[in-house]
């Protein structure tokens, strides 16, 4: 039998468990190799701490669970049967009387449909344990993060370059879009942020089809192409055709925090401590009160997993770990400014994986 599962069991083994239940997202592409979409049909791999593992897969996704190469039972359903029948014979196959599962990512019905089967299953939300699994990067993954984060460089490379005053935000965000598939992107890691003045004060904005970008304009780009399962997360602040003292202002000091934070990680430093430091450098700043958000998150498969980069949490920064580092400063009518890189803690630092120059930057000035 494989040894594909052992961390996974040691998950179970250490919450005193039966068995521990995934679910597609990123954990299950880990474990299978391979990737599958939820939708409305329950499709979940449940290994157990001992013994071969079992599976309740979608009927129609019997084609694409060949290429998993599976060692256990699989009970399949079809939509026009319902999917129950499939997790009673799976209970019958399997009894168990505890069961730990991913709180953030499996639905509801599926933990119903697990329920009506074994009534007195008693399931334990062991989110953090199976998602610690994907804390340390391999090699691997390393070398598919970078190839994300530079194939969303290049194309915000391009995009920069096409920038003109009177572009609405949402041109803009297609200009973008088509490039991250140009070079060579698999999809994107999230919708794309492009904003521009009091667009950029919103951490999260949509871009806008009747607001043109104009003189004097911040804009704002958080974007992140995905390849190879893993996802990039990147943010730069330019300025069309110039900028104010003001925004030159609040940049430097953005600058200054996002500059701090990637040179005091190391391991053996919290994620308080980082956080610490690089807000502490925008409290001292004649604009505190723009101060909205914690320094980052982790990256991986996820955009955002473990460690979050915030004060309070004293999870010890390891080599091999990977978060964002994006201070900001917001304010609501007037405008924002972020500046996110994606940094890989190494045995003696850190590494910054993003190399995206970082200096004020104007666009759109012919």
């Amino acid at each position: 039998m494989t040894n594909r599962y052992d961390d996974v069991r040691q998950v179970a083994d250490s919450l005193n468990v039966d068995a521990v239940a995934l679910v597609p997202g990123p954990n299950f592409t880990r474990s299978m190799g391979q990737a599958f979409m939820s939708h409305e049909r329950p499709f979940l791999v449940v290994i157990p701490a001992k013994g071969e593992p079992a599976a309740i897969v979608p009927n129609l996704e019997l084609g694409s669970w060949e290429l998993v190469n599976f060692e256990g039972a699989v009970f399949d359903w079809r939509d026009q049967d319902g999917y129950q029948h499939a997790f009673e014979a799976f209970a019958k196959h399997m009894p168990l009387k505890s069961l730990a599962v991913e709180g953030q990512v499996m639905r509801v019905f599926v933990h119903h449909a697990l329920k009506a089967a074994m009534p007195d299953l008693t399931i334990v939300d062991a989110e953090k344990e199976i998602s610690g699994l994907r804390l340390l990067k391999t090699t691997d993954d390393i070398k598919s993060l970078q190839a994300a984060i530079d194939i969303s460089e290049r194309a915000l490379e391009r995009v920069l370059k096409a920038i003109r005053i009177g572009q609405t935000e949402t041109e803009i965000e297609q200009n973008l879009v088509q490039a991250l598939f140009a070079e060579g992107a698999d999809e994107m890691a999230f919708g794309p942020i492009v904003a521009a003045g009091d667009g950029s004060a919103r951490p999260h904005a949509h871009a806008r089809p009747d607001y043109r970008v104009k003189a004097g304009d911040p804009l704002l780009f958080d974007f992140g192409a995905r390849k190879h399962g893993f996802a990039a997360d990147i943010t730069r602040t330019v300025f069309v055709g110039h900028a104010t003292d003001e925004g030159r202002e609040v940049y430097q000091t953005v600058l200054a925090a996002n500059e701090v934070g990637n040179a005091i990680t190391r391991p053996g430093i919290t994620a308080h401590d980082i956080d610490d430091a690089v807000t502490s450098v925008m409290e001292a700043s004649p604009y505190s009160d723009r101060i909205r958000t914690k320094t980052g998150h982790g990256l991986g498969r996820d955009v955002h997993e473990a460690p979050y980069i915030m004060r309070g949490n004293h999870q010890v920064m390891q080599a091999g770990m990977v978060f964002t580092n994006e201070p900001g400063l917001y304010e609501i009518g007037n405008f924002g400014v972020r500046i996110e890189d994606d940094v890989l803690v190494t045995a003696d630092g850190c590494r910054c994986l993003t190399s995206f120059p970082k200096e004020l930057t104007i666009v759109g000035a012919n």
